[in-house]
This record gives C-alpha cells, sequence and structure tokens, in this order.
C-alpha cells in the first residue's frame, strides 16, 4: 500500500522536525503551508517533501481537504505538524495489505499538557481518523474542530500519535484566542446563540466533568491546570458567541 502524508503548516518550525522525521516510512509528504517566515520551508526541503503555498486561510476542515487533494495516492495519512508518528503505530500501518477491507483507521492519540502527557480528563484515550482512502472518506468543510467523515467503519490500529501540544501557558493562550474565535464564528454561522448565564454554566459543567467524570484528578497538578483552562476556554467562547448578538 502507497502512502502520502498530507499536513498544512504555519511558522511551524518549533515542532516540524520531530514529525516529519517520524514519516520516513511513508511514499510522499505533502505541505500545504500558508506564508511561514520562520524554518518551516527548510526543514520540509531537507525531509524531501512537496509544498504548495496557500495565501487565503479557510479554515482547518478545507485546508486539510486541499493538502489531500495535492496528495498522489490513494492512502493518505493525515498528520498535524506538532503530532509524531510513535515506532509502535508506524509498525501497524506498515503491516496492513495492500487493499484493506477498512476504508479508513483510527488512532489513538496521546497529548502533552505543559511538559506532562494526559492519561486522563477526556484527553486519551482518542480515537482519530487519520489514515484513510479519500475515495471513500474526506474532511468535513468545519473551520475548527474538523474531522475525516467516512462512508463505512474504520477500523483501528496498535500504537500512539504523540500529540506535543501547549509546551507553555503563553502557548495556550496565544491559541486559545484564535480556536475560540473560529469556534464562535462557526456557531453564529449556524445561527447558535449564548447567553451570560449559559456561558458560566457551561464553563462550570466541563470542568466538573473533566474533573471528576473523566478523572482528570488522576492526572495530578497538570490535570488541574487542563482543566481550568479548559473550562476558561469554552467560557470564552460562548462569551464571543454571547457578544456577536450585542452592539
Amino acid at each position: 500500500m502507497r502512502i502520502s502524508a498530507a499536513l498544512i503548516t504555519r511558522d511551524a518550525a518549533a515542532d516540524l522536525e520531530r514529525c516529519l522525521a517520524s514519516l520516513d516510512f511513508v511514499d510522499e509528504i505533502v505541505v500545504l503551508d500558508q506564508d511561514s517566515r520562520d524554518g518551516t520551508l527548510a526543514i520540509c526541503e531537507r525531509h524531501g517533501a512537496r509544498v504548495q503555498r496557500e495565501d487565503t486561510w479557510r479554515g482547518f476542515g478545507p485546508m486539510k481537504a486541499a493538502a489531500v487533494a495535492l496528495t498522489r495516492h490513494r492512502w493518505v495519512l493525515s498528520i498535524d505538524a506538532d503530532e509524531e508518528v510513535s515506532p509502535e503505530l508506524r509498525a501497524a500501518i506498515l503491516a496492513l495489505p495492500d487493499e484493506p477491507e477498512c476504508p479508513a483507521y483510527a488512532v489513538n492519540r496521546l497529548s502533552r499538557f505543559l511538559g506532562r502527557w494526559i492519561h486522563h480528563c477526556g484527553w486519551h484515550p482518542e480515537w482519530v481518523v487519520r489514515l484513510f482512502d479519500k475515495e471513500r472518506a474526506r474532511f468535513n468543510d468545519r473551520p475548527v474542530h474538523e474531522a475525516v467523515e467516512v462512508q463505512g467503519k474504520p477500523g483501528r490500529l496498535d500504537g500512539l500519535l504523540h500529540h506535543y501540544t501547549y509546551d507553555s501557558v503563553e502557548q495556550y493562550v496565544a491559541k486559545l484566542n484564535r480556536y475560540t474565535t473560529l469556534a464562535a464564528e462557526a456557531a453564529v454561522a449556524e445561527g447558535r446563540r449564548a447567553s451570560l448565564p449559559s456561558a458560566v454554566s457551561r464553563s462550570l459543567a466541563t470542568f466538573w466533568r473533566m474533573w471528576l467524570l473523566k478523572a482528570g484528578f488522576r492526572d495530578g497538578w497538570h490535570g488541574l491546570a487542563l482543566c481550568l483552562c479548559s473550562s476558561f476556554y469554552v467560557l470564552i467562547k460562548y462569551l464571543k458567541i454571547w457578544r456577536a448578538d450585542r452592539p
């Protein structure tokens, strides 16, 4: 089975080396880049990736779909610049037959928060479809929290997809502002509304769900920090939805 890896980038040099190094088993790496000004393009060249430049941001779903459309092979591994294929996942992918029956495969993602791997909080296990036959699966057009829609039932692969997200509080806050704006704009476009009380109640519900129901307390102080940050994310998102209706 020949596989193309597809990813989108923007000033991703801090993470990209690790990501591309873990893709040494694929037949092609395609990068759709949006105006990177750091060392992203040099890293891509060093790993033999084929780069296409894109000036207009269209949202995560459409951008990832555009990256997939640039690939030459039928099977595509979609990966983010801050992710890394583990050796176990690599072996599981290479063990697949040339013509898999499943239209797609989900992988188990393990994410890192402020220097620690998070095993609870609703963050893990996290099964996400990343390897798929592009004739039977595709990215939806959501501007944020995009996903691969599959014609049929996806299989599952052994091994982990390591996600090196939010190494610092500053990084979290910067992404929070961007992601909550995108999420709020998408919600407003769908006709959703919010009130100030609902923003507060949803934020509190998020904390207790992650901390108690999803056993965030088992991740220690890092788990508490993540639950608090996640509840703040929800609060900001719904405040932005609420403000969209007000002068």
